[in-house]
């Protein structure tokens, strides 16, 4: 399998290049002057203002700012999980004025479900750089008389779809962990997708309109605090720095691990001088000292992938969603 992964990697790698040289020949006169002085850079975000994704892109946009020596700014296009923000995003001419906040499952299975009707593929993308490995965990109200992950779990093999439960849009990281859970454990919750991010999803949850909140570690972390939810299970190798008293699913007995990964992307063709200079900012940007401890204070661990990296982590994600897409498409 490794080899596979690898092998489609320098595939992706070499059309990319390749798509990249053609965009050179014919952008060579603006690329050395990137960016124009007084011309803007858009970060599209494919999800809504207040989620994680749409944190992590305002945080960074200072010191792109600063470092590229033009205006950055963040522009959200919410809705159908993700895939109206990535097809402007692949949809924009590649001369790095318009990039994108990408994150993993949404933008790795969109184009592998035919139903989905995507416009791109991962080769109409071509990555920048990883930000960051945010878990999933699963959310309670305060006042839940499921004091445990087994407890609940049990209750929702006993009855199954009987709890509804959040996620951020068809086919995303929470859909695919509530799948995997049923697919291992047998508990099934009953999906409400908010197709326009997790502020959407997290406020349906404070108001009770859910009965489960399936989130990341950094949309629950500020809750937690404020006594607002109670996070029974992080489905990760380690307990989230941010959320120490919380058990993985391993610790409970359960082996199972998810989460989403978000990186930042351009349209493929880029000239070459382009990529080299937004990857460089970008690199500055997320190992910020002063960025990165407020991502810690969200609850979001800085994992740091350059552009080829973050290209052959996507090309090895898009080979194991392919396997597990089944799960999600049996659940609706």
């Amino acid at each position: 399998m490794k080899t596979r992964i690898h092998l489609a990697a320098a595939a992706a790698a070499g059309l990319l290049a390749l798509t990249g040289c053609g965009a050179n020949a014919g952008a060579t006169n603006t690329a050395s002057d990137f960016p124009r002085k007084g011309k803007s850079i858009e970060i599209v975000v494919a999800f809504g203002s207040g989620g994680a994704v749409d944190t992590a892109a305002r945080l960074i946009q200072p010191v792109l700012e600063k470092e590229l020596g033009t205006n950055v700014e963040v522009i959200n296009k919410p809705g159908a999980g993700g895939q109206i923000g990535y097809t402007q995003l692949t949809s924009a001419k590649p001369d790095g004025y318009t990039i994108g906040a990408t994150g993993s499952p949404s933008v790795v299975v969109s184009p592998l479900d035919p139903s989905r009707g995507a416009k791109y593929t991962r080769d109409s993308f071509q990555p920048l750089g990883r930000q960051v490995i945010d878990p999933t965990v699963i959310a309670v109200q305060p006042d839940s008389p499921y004091q445990t992950l087994k407890d609940l779990l049990d209750a929702a093999k006993a009855s199954p779809k009987s709890m509804t439960a959040s996620t951020t849009g068809l086919q995303t990281g929470e859909h695919f962990a509530m799948a995997q859970i049923q697919e291992t454990t047998g508990s099934e919750f009953a999906p409400v997708h908010f197709s326009e991010g997790a502020s959407q999803a997290t406020t349906a949850f404070l108001g009770k309109h859910v009965d489960i909140l399936v989130a990341n570690v950094s949309d629950v972390t500020d809750l937690t605090k404020q006594g607002k939810a109670r996070v029974l299970g992080v489905m990760s190798e380690e307990r989230a720095p941010s959320l120490p008293d919380v058990p993985t699913f391993k610790e409970s007995g359960y082996d199972l691990v998810a989460g989403t990964a978000r990186g930042y992307s351009a349209p493929a063709g880029l000239p070459d001088e382009v990529a080299e200079k937004l990857e460089a900012a970008l690199q500055k940007a997320i190992e910020d000292p002063a960025v990165v401890q407020k991502m810690n204070d969200l609850g979001l661990q800085t994992s740091y992938l350059n552009g080829d990296d973050y290209q052959q982590f996507w090309a090895a994600q898009e080979e194991d969603f392919k396997k597990v897409l089944p799960l999600v498409q049996k659940t609706d």
